[in-house]
């Protein structure tokens, strides 16, 4: 297995938006390359071009007067070339050196090349060099042979360059920041359609939260080409697990049913009969019925369990229980008060819920004298319950026993030491947790944490 990258991104709309981004700027970056390296070569070209026809003007004016000697007709007007180091210069020159110059080069002579050296045309070459003033200047040299002349002459032509490379750097200059502009633009541009082609996803992740919090049970709406098989399957999946359950609480039924019947018979048999193996009967026979109910219960609950979806509300579980613990203990009028937070909810199945609160409610209401209290709030991702009452409470020592199954600390009041027990054992299949305590009321408080359920979807906080 490959190790995973530490600098890999983990979130998808980072990876589009990053490789986006990398490709723009290389793209962008080998787009300025071929516009700057175009403007450079256009704008040499045209300097170059101006040479040419400066050239071209000098030899139009050259005529060979006598004694075989070159003279101009007339002068170039502009006064570039009578500033001294103004940057721009002439030369014409024969086989023995400058024949005639520019006053700008005041006491120099400009370099004459080989005309094979570079190319430019037969005779033609163009160069770059340092010239006076330390200045670089662009030189355009032609070879011409004048009619009635027997030897030719090199017309030298050079110009400052500083105002061409001016040119091409504010040039460069304008690109950079336009494409830098233009990339910034096309980053942006990916990232919104990477939020809007993502979008999709989203919903995802809406339907299951709303599956998660009990709103829903199966992805509903359309989606994209792309993501509609992974809906599809997303909903088999949970029709599969729903099937599942189904079938597991099915099962635990038909058990329950198949053994609790053999065991009613034969306790009733063993009752109607007198003697020790009959007593023994009867009692083996309520021992298993006991383990039976509890073991039977742990395995519904842990079928149940993982169930997505799963949600319920506290605050009717534990009216229905009250309403039924009013009329079991009717003719004791006992105060039994419901303290349940908003928005109080439990993650697992209301059977589960019912069960573990109609224990501690009906074993507060067993001991209590007067008062039972019933408290539900959630706090940090968890459900925590308590239930209490003013009855005689419970000894420290004694409180890790009674969570034990059938262990039971005093025979006159009726029940069969299954009750925490079963608290215990379901609150742990939830990853929950039980605690016994000294109450404000005087008695036991016995407190359960259970994981909460998430609020539904498109719930706002109060």
């Amino acid at each position: 297995m490959r190790p995973k990258s530490r600098l890999r991104p983990k979130s998808l709309a980072v990876r589009l938006v990053l490789g986006a981004g990398l490709w723009i700027a290389a793209a962008l970056a080998a787009g300025g390359y071929l516009l700057s390296a175009l403007f450079t070569d256009s704008v040499e070209r045209g300097f170059d071009s101006r040479l040419n026809v400066l050239i071209e003007a000098f030899v139009a004016v050259s005529e060979i007067g006598p004694g075989n000697t070159l003279r101009l007709t007339q002068t170039p007007p502009s006064s570039r070339f009578r500033q001294p180091f103004s940057g721009w210069y002439w030369q014409i020159a024969d086989a023995s050196g400058p024949v005639q110059r520019s006053r700008s080069l005041w006491d120099q002579a400009l370099t004459i090349r080989d005309a094979g050296a570079a190319g430019g045309g037969e005779g033609t070459v163009t160069f770059e060099i340092t010239g006076p003033g330390r200045r670089t200047i662009r030189v355009l040299q032609r070879t011409i042979s004048l009619p009635g002349s027997e030897q030719s002459y090199i017309y030298t032509i050079a110009g400052d360059i500083a105002a061409m490379d001016a040119d091409i750097a504010a040039f460069n200059a304008a690109l950079s920041w336009s494409l830098a502009a233009l990339g910034l633009v096309l980053v942006i541009a990916v990232f919104v359609q990477v939020r809007y082609g993502l979008r999709p996803l989203a919903r995802i992740e809406a339907a299951l939260g709303a599956i998660r919090s009990g709103s829903a049970h199966r992805l509903e709406g359309e989606f994209p080409t792309e993501i509609d098989p992974l809906a599809t399957e997303i909903n088999a999946l949970l029709e599969q697990n729903a099937a599942v359950l189904k079938r597991a609480r099915t099962h635990v039924g038909n058990l329950a049913h198949a053994l609790k019947t053999p065991l009613a018979v034969l306790g009733n048999e063993a009752a109607g009969v007198e003697g020790s193996l009959a007593e023994t009967a009867v009692r083996q026979a309520a021992v298993m019925q006991r383990h039976i109910d509890h073991h039977l219960s742990r395995a519904r609950t842990a079928a149940a369990r993982n169930v997505l979806g799963a949600r319920t509300e506290v605050m009717p579980a534990a009216e229905s229980l009250l309403r039924t613990l009013e009329r079991i203990h009717a003719e004791r009028r006992l105060d039994i008060a419901l303290d349940i937070g908003p928005g109080a909810a439990f993650g697992g199945e209301r059977q589960d819920l019912e069960e573990m609160l109609g224990n501690l409610m009906d074993n507060a209401c067993k001991w209590a004298k007067a008062k039972v209290r019933v408290g539900a709030a959630v706090k940090d991702g968890l459900l925590r319950l308590s239930v209490d009452d003013d009855g005689p409470g419970l000894a420290k020592e004694a409180r890790e026993a009674v969570l034990n199954p059938g262990e039971r600390l005093d025979e006159s009041v009726p029940g069969a030491g299954l009750g925490l027990a079963i608290v215990r054992d379901i609150a742990d299949l939830y990853g929950g947790a039980i605690a016994l305590g000294d109450s404000d009321l005087g008695g036991l408080r016995v407190a359960l944490t259970l994981p909460a359920a998430s609020a539904p979807a498109g719930a706002k906080d109060a």
